[in-house]
Formats: C-alpha cells, structure tokens, sequence
C-alpha cells in the first residue's frame, strides 16, 4: 500500500488553489486593465518603461481579483441564478471561499499600493486609489454602484483610467482625447453587457441599467456613449475610431432589432472580442508610429 506523500498533497492543493483564484479573476477580461495599461505606456513613446513594470503586473491577477472577487463575494444571490457563471465568464463562488477571496485580494494588492504610495508621483497614487475604490464600491455596501441605475454604467467609466494613470506615473502628458474616449466607451459596454443579466438582476431586486432601460433603452444609451468615444479617438487614430463605430454599430443595431436578453446573450462573445479587435488595431498603428514612423 502506498502511502501518501503530504508534500504532492500540498502542491496539488495549492495549484487547485491557485487555478480557482486565476478563474475567479476572469483572465479573458484581463485585456480590459493589462491592454490599456499597455497601450497608456505606449502613448509615452516607450515601448518598455522600467517604471511602469509594476505597475502593468498589478494590472493582471492582482488587479483583476480584486474587481471580480470582491464582485463574486457581494453578488453570490444573483450568480446563483446565471447560467453564465461557473464559466470562463465568470465564477460561481460558494460562501467557504469568500474568507479565501477576500485573503487573496489582500496579499495580492496591498504590497502593490504600498509599493505605489512610496514610489510613483502623488497624482499617480491619487489616481489609483480612486481606481480601486471604484471597482470595490461597484460591488460592495454601502455605495453599491451595481444596483444603483445610470451609477452603475457611468462608473465602469474606470476601466478607461489606465490610460491616465501610466502616463502620470511616468509623468508624461495623458492624450486625453483618447482617455475620454476610452471613459465613454467603457460607460457604453458595461450597459451593453448587462442586457444579457436582466431577468436574473430583476428576480434578485437589482435594477441596474439594463433593467430600467430595458434591452432597446439600453441599446440608444450605449450607442450614444460608443457615438462620443469614435469621435475623441477620432482626433488620435481615424482607422481606430472606424473600428470602434463599425463594431458598436454592429452591437448597437443587433440589439435595436432583436431586443431581447437572449440578444446579448448572443452577442456577448462579440463584445468581449471588442476590446481585442479595436485595441489590436490600436496598438499595431502605435507601434508602428513609434518604430516607422507611420502616423497612425
């Protein structure tokens, strides 16, 4: 009879560990905070800034757990009636794990804070704090952006914050048009999303959005946010600003003629390629204005 070795036991509970933490963190909508971070540096005319290192790490695991975590934690009533939880959308957590999330979002981000309070410019460490607040607050008592309409959408405007926050920390001028933009366009795909979750939202007395505005209302409200973010990248990027209106557009008019749930349910892979697609687009024109000087 063989008899166990605690160590393999360790290892193998610490990975199963580890891989639950990394799905709870949702790493296909890491692109959201790893890829605008990217794209903030590259608007420095770094392609590698040393500086922002700890910084662009922070914005995958860490970061990411941190939004989703605390969000799975304070959102257990609704996730247990989505069919999209348990997937790479998301997890469905159960309440043993919320003393593990809650402990791992701690270890994983403190040390980072900590590190950017000593070593980035105030405006910098001022900008990140309001970053983390927002996504805590989006999801947990007593502000709860989730369950507060029009709040809840405009409040996603952080997802555009990274495009700020590494150009201040580096302390090279934001472009802001295309920081606004990306703050309207991330007001536009939060509503847009929830259109898939409003029979679930609504059973569990959260009126988001979505729910007040229904699939169509939602549709208008999201198209003119997409609407305002083509015209600022516009005034950086043509090519990208044509991306960005010919994928909203695509969302947009989908759902005007088929308003339904079960429209953005449809619909969802398409926007989560969404950032995908128009920051490929993005990065490739940047990248090559920085090594060929092709104006992008």
């Amino acid at each position: 009879m063989t008899t166990p070795d605690p160590r393999s036991a360790a290892i193998t509970s610490y990975t199963s560990t580890v891989a639950r933490l990394v799905h709870i963190s949702r790493p296909v909508l890491w692109i959201n905070t790893i890829g605008t971070g990217a794209l903030g540096m590259w608007l420095t005319g770094q392609l590698i800034d040393i500086a922002a290192i700890p910084l662009l790490i922070w914005l995958t695991l860490p970061f990411n757990l941190l939004i989703y975590g605390v969000n799975d934690i304070f959102d257990q009533d609704t996730d247990a009636l989505n069919p999209r939880k348990g997937s790479i959308e998301g997890a469905r957590i159960e309440p043993r794990e919320v003393t593990l999330i809650a402990w791992a979002v701690a270890i994983t981000n403190i040390p980072f804070l900590v590190y950017f309070v000593i070593a980035l410019p105030l405006p910098a460490v001022a900008l990140i704090l309001l970053y983390a607040a927002v996504f805590v607050f989006y999801s947990a008592p007593p502000l709860r952006f989730k369950a507060r309409p029009f709040l809840d959408s405009l409040s996603n405007a952080a997802y555009g914050l990274p495009l700020l926050i590494l150009p201040v920390a580096l302390e090279a001028p934001p472009v802001w048009p295309a920081v606004i933009g990306l703050l309207a366009w991330s007001v536009a795909k939060h509503a847009y999303d929830a259109v898939q979750d409003i029979d679930e939202d609504r059973e569990a007395g959260i009126t988001t959005t979505a729910v007040l505005l229904g699939p169509r209302g939602t549709a208008l409200w999201s198209g003119v946010w997409w609407l305002v973010s083509t015209v600022l990248f516009a005034l950086v990027s043509v090519p990208v600003a044509l991306v960005n209106l010919a994928l909203a557009g695509t969302l947009v008019v989908w759902m005007l003629l088929r308003p339904t749930p079960a429209t953005g349910r449809k619909l969802y892979p398409l926007s989560v390629a969404f950032p995908y697609i128009a920051g490929s687009v993005a990065s490739g024109l940047l990248l090559a204005a920085m090594f060929l000087g092709i104006y992008p």
